[in-house]
């Protein structure tokens, strides 16, 4: 997919930039319309979410769509994926179907860990450095 595309380099690197920056943008802006009088919930748990959802498309740019999607789904990423896909998918639904503020908190702090988790993935060791810390830590 990569050697077929057109863009250049070039042009993918300022996709990715320009695809994050709009993730971090609409979360920060999601947890600023927080406290919005009653649509702050829905459009805290839209923004943020979509901010998050923006974050990971953004390595589209870099490495295409299908190797993206394999990628994520490969034993090592797995349950980082599902677990980030739950918490996307309860964020959403505690705020328009059960309509409680607290919930969607905890489900979006959830969603930074489990999208913590599988950037870390990424990253050869950083897992096993992350965990070797909290043992030490934990001690």
């Amino acid at each position: 997919v990569v050697e077929a595309s057109s863009l250049s380099w070039g042009t993918r690197i300022k996709g990715f930039i320009a695809c994050f920056a709009i993730g971090i943008l609409c979360s920060v802006l999601g947890t600023l319309l927080l406290w919005v009088p009653r649509k702050g919930l829905h459009l805290f748990a839209v923004f943020y979410t979509f901010g998050n959802i923006a974050s990971i498309g953004s390595t589209i740019f870099l490495m295409g769509p299908v190797k993206q999607l394999k990628r994520m789904f490969e034993p090592t990423r797995l349950i980082a994926t599902i677990m980030v896909l739950l918490c996307f998918a309860l964020t959403l639904c505690s705020a328009f179907w059960w309509h409680n503020k607290g919930l969607a908190l905890i489900f979006c702090i959830l969603q930074s860990l489990a999208l913590t988790w599988y950037s870390l993935s990424f990253i050869p060791f950083a897992r096993d450095a992350v965990k070797k810390c909290f043992a030490v830590c934990l001690a």
